[in-house]
């Protein structure tokens, strides 16, 4: 590109000489095609802006700004040969080229002799400051206007759109950018239709591109083009029918500047744009923009409307002129030398020299882009990234000869009905519910949005692969001597599309041989290889499955399970056993022998009838222990220690009693079935031959996911090769989905489902990728389920059950240890605390019965033990005992006669009192000591 930059430079200096100009003007280019409507108005603002500027003194201290308009007539040549004039006459920033393909190439010159390129129809996305540091947008590019029209798809609900385009780098650019924001609103492109560069093409051309178009599924059509090929494209969809109902299009925002400048718009234009939606570079509203609105017929005559982009080549024309004028006040000086780089090409009679660098261009750009000022298009700055800050679009809707705005878009808060510049004072809000735009009038003049796609090929019946099954046919069955469908799933099908807003013509194809069962995975496979375009049956959703087609909403749940043949459990002498697990058992017996341990050493010392010889003891133990089972102990309990430990327990066997109690009912009064199946590992762990359906994706899933062995599965065909198979023990068990399970054991019912399922589904309608159909018929699926419509279908169908009532699932009806471990524990932790409550209690006593054995000075390490022995023993006396003996060692050590006297006499008193008093005065002393450490 630049060898022919270069190239064209060298034949121009060929041709003509130096041009100068008198240093008392700031010298300014400006390349358009004046023919377009963009240009007319831009020609127009910026003599407006040079007369403003050179009307005050002060702006350029005394300097006159010249701008200097070369018409590049659709010509990139003539574009460039245009830059190349304003390189050697000493200009200072060029305002332009008109497009984005010529931007490119110009800003190489820009870049290398440092003249400032200024543009605001050139917009292409991709034009990066990083390559084009010397080129600027000075109105929001593509990247804003794609943003807004993807949300605009999106806030209405579609996820396809077709795009038809100028096949140039700002329109093909511009519709890359569409397509990755439609990605980030999980939209998307299904088909570009590029047309020739504007304004090369003809009425043969966009017909043929229409009629493509006219034949894809999709009905949002995104124009994005300019005005001579937009309006031509627009006029052959009128003749194509493509403006009528059902259609929806959206216009970038060439449209609008027609609209505004052409304003009213021809009725032949008017009739082919009915319903259009387009958008508008958004300008606030402001003293200044209304004095330049009313001044706009004086400039313009008459000749052509106002739209934004005349207000942004105004304010283009005071950026650089405040640029310039910072620039001067900074000491800056319009200079320009020699390109070093120039010196060494060519020779003879072109004259390189010509071309200069600007000295001050650097700073000059530096300048323009810390603009800090208020326009007529509002407050003009850069964001860092050089894009112009609060980029926003109105939201119009074309009516009659003129249009509607319903709305705006900014990248601040999204869609709205309020003004961008009201939002602006407020926290962002990008949030769903906040999006909002008026009614629209679409095309064909009706109100009622469109659904946005038909089915392709000019809307032939949909082909709906069906499955032959020739078992289980209340799922699917052909009528015999006809070509009708019926069946569960074709009733839902056909009941769920009977809710659409819309018509669809199918048509129902069988697929298998009707010998066996087909493969449901290349009935699937099917719909993305366009043999079928849905299919319809008792298709499992299943990952594989998800990977290639879109599944509806299920509409029946579904997950494998076991079948296999039930035994009657014989009665035996032992039944009696059968509630309780074997550990369940043993825990129970270890517990009523730790209570009653717990209690005899509780009470041991303080009641008569846990005292005795060690047999007798022992004895008492297993007597109260067990007892406690019937509620039928006769011990009395008189501690503290041993009530609340007892009170704990009995809640424990009362539970357990009852739990026992009705579990034994059940087992000797219900039907008992059993099988040496449990489970899936049980039945992998077996080693036995397994059943599956044909067809059904349970082979894969036992072979691939379960590991199990090819050789171990057996085809079943139909429900009574099922039975055959289970009776003569051909398979150990059959694994199939519920739905078929269920109507299975319906009738044979001397088989049950055991254990759990161990996957979860659910049967589904397949259409291909991204369809819109999947989406409506999942949504028709939830309301026949809201309204109870698909239970009836199922209750029709499926519904048919012949056997009693039998558990679904084979559990053991044992009661395990899991469901008691909570009562054991507290019971536990009571008997615990007792103890160490209890130790605690004889340790004191211990200790004030015995204080002598507690001196370190008169005992050594060598009595430990016999200290140890004399605290069992104290532990095992009983309480009076003790009591006496602490009596007796008082009065010896009594200092008075008259002390010891009277120990002496309650002793005798004490001695002399009948067995029982004795024993009730040392309890109510042992309760009176224990409530005080409880306390």
């Amino acid at each position: 590109m630049m060898s022919l930059v270069w190239l064209v430079m060298h034949i121009f200096l060929l041709f003509t000489g130096a041009f100068s100009e008198e240093a008392e003007f700031v010298n300014v280019g400006a390349i358009f095609t004046f023919s377009t409507i963009n240009a007319k108005v831009a020609e127009i603002a910026m003599n407006a802006a040079m007369e403003d500027v050179n009307s005050d003194p002060s702006v350029l201290g005394g300097k006159k700004l010249a701008i200097r308009m070369h018409d590049s007539n659709y010509s990139g040549f003539l574009s460039i040969i245009g830059a190349l004039q304003y390189m050697e006459t000493d200009t200072v920033a060029i305002i332009g080229p008109q497009v984005s393909g010529m931007a490119r190439v110009l800003s190489h010159l820009a870049n290398e002799l440092h003249v400032p390129l200024l543009s605001f129809t050139a917009l292409d996305p991709t034009l990066s400051p990083l390559q084009y540091p010397y080129f600027i947008q000075t109105a929001p590019n593509d990247l804003f206007q794609m943003t807004a029209i993807a949300e605009m798809v999106s806030y209405f609900g579609y996820r396809e759109v077709t795009a038809v385009f100028s096949d140039d780098d700002q329109s093909r650019n511009g519709v890359s950018v569409l397509g990755e924001k439609l990605a980030d609103r999980r939209c998307k492109i299904s088909y570009k239709a590029a047309l020739p560069p504007d304004p090369k093409a003809t009425w043969d051309e966009v017909k043929d591109t229409l009629v493509k178009v006219r034949l894809m599924e999709s009905r949002v059509i995104v124009l994005h083009t300019y005005s001579k090929t937009g309006l031509l494209v627009f006029d052959v969809a009128q003749y194509l029918g493509m403006m009528d109902s059902g259609y929806v299009w959206i216009a970038s925002s060439w449209l609008s500047s027609i609209l505004d400048s052409t304003s009213p718009v021809s009725p032949k234009i008017a009739k082919s744009i009915q319903g259009v939606l387009t958008l508008r570079l958004h300008t606030a509203d402001s003293e200044r923009k209304r004095d330049f609105s009313s001044r706009w017929n004086q400039l313009s005559n008459g000749s052509i409307g106002l739209n934004a982009y005349a207000l942004y080549a105004y304010d283009t024309v005071w950026m650089i002129a405040n640029a310039v004028k910072v620039f001067l006040e900074h000491g800056g000086t319009i200079s320009f030398s020699n390109d070093s780089n120039l010196s060494g090409l060519g020779g003879g009679a072109l004259n390189l020299g010509a071309l200069s660098i600007f000295d001050g261009g650097k700073q000059l750009l530096g300048n323009i882009l810390q603009t800090n000022m208020t326009g007529l298009t509002g407050p003009l700055r850069f964001n860092p990234d050089r894009s112009p800050i609060y980029p926003s679009y109105d939201i119009i809707n074309v009516i009659g000869t003129g249009f509607r705005e319903i709305g705006y878009w900014s990248n601040y808060s999204g869609l709205s009905v309020v003004s961008p510049e009201v939002l602006y004072t407020k926290p962002p809000n990008r949030s769903t519910s906040s999006q909002q735009l008026y009614s629209v009038l679409w095309p064909g003049g009706t109100t009622i949005q469109p659904r946005g796609w038909v089915f392709p090929n000019n809307g032939r019946q949909l082909r709906i692969g069906v499955p032959n099954r020739v078992s289980y046919k209340d799922f699917v069955e052909r009528v015999e001597g006809t070509d009708r469908i019926q069946g569960y799933c074709i009733d839902v099908f056909i009941a769920a599309i009977k809710l659409l807003p819309y018509g669809v013509p199918y048509k129902f194809i069988l697929f298998g041989d009707g010998n066996k069962n087909p493969s449901y995975s290349e009935l699937v496979y099917m719909v993305t290889t366009n043999v079928f375009d849905a299919a319809v049956g008792d298709i499992a959703i299943v990952t594989n499955r998800t990977k290639i087609v879109d599944f509806t909403q299920p509409y029946v749940e579904s997950g494998l399970l076991i079948v296999a043949p039930m035994r009657k459990l014989n009665s035996s002498a032992w039944a009696f056993l059968r509630p309780f697990t074997p550990l369940m058992w043993g825990v129970t017996a270890a517990f009523f022998l730790i209570v009653g341990a717990v209690v005899w050493i509780v009470e041991h010392r303080i009641n008569d009838e846990f005292r005795g010889p060690p047999r007798k003891q022992f004895i008492t133990i297993l007597w109260f222990s067990f007892s406690t089972m019937f509620f039928s102990h006769r011990e009395n309990t008189v501690s503290t220690l041993g009530r609340m430990i007892l009170i704990i327990w009995l809640f424990v066997v009362l539970i357990i009693n009852s739990s026992y109690t009705a579990s034994l009912t059940s087992m000797l009064t219900v039907q008992q079935l059993s099988s040496t199946i449990k489970g899936m590992e049980s039945l992998i762990a077996s080693n036995a031959p397994i059943g599956f359906q044909v067809g059904s994706f349970a082979e894969n899933y036992l072979n691939e996911e379960l590991n199990i062995a090819k050789s171990r599965l057996v085809a079943l065909g139909s429900p009574e090769e099922y039975a055959m198979a289970l009776d003569k023990g051909i398979v150990a068990a059959v694994v199939d989905e519920r739905p078929y399970i269920d109507l299975f054991l319906s009738t044979y019912c001397k088989f049950s489902a055991v254990g759990q399922e161990f996957t979860k589904s659910g049967w589904g309608f397949a259409f291909p990728r991204d369809s819109p159909l999947a989406i409506d018929m999942s949504t028709a699926i939830l309301t026949l389920s809201e309204n109870g419509e698909l239970q009836k279908i199922h209750d029709k169908w499926l519904n048919k059950k012949v056997c009693g009532s039998l558990s679904s699932h084979l559990e053991s009806d044992q009661l395990h240890l899991k469901s008691f471990w909570g009562l054991f524990l507290i019971s536990g932790i009571a008997c615990f605390l007792a103890l160490l409550v209890y130790l605690c209690l004889m340790l004191r006593k211990f200790g004030r019965y015995f204080p002598e054995l507690h001196d370190p000075s008169r005992h050594g390490s060598n009595s430990r033990s016999a200290r140890v022995q004399t605290f069992f023993s104290f532990v095992d006396e009983k309480e009076e005992v003790s009591k006496t003996r602490l009596k007796r060692k008082r009065t010896e050590i009594s200092p008075t006669t008259t002390a010891t006297a009277t120990a002496t006499a309650n002793g005798r008193q004490l001695e002399s009192m009948h067995e029982s008093e004795r024993t009730e005065m040392g309890i109510s002393e042992e309760r009176h000591f224990d409530n005080t450490w409880l306390h």
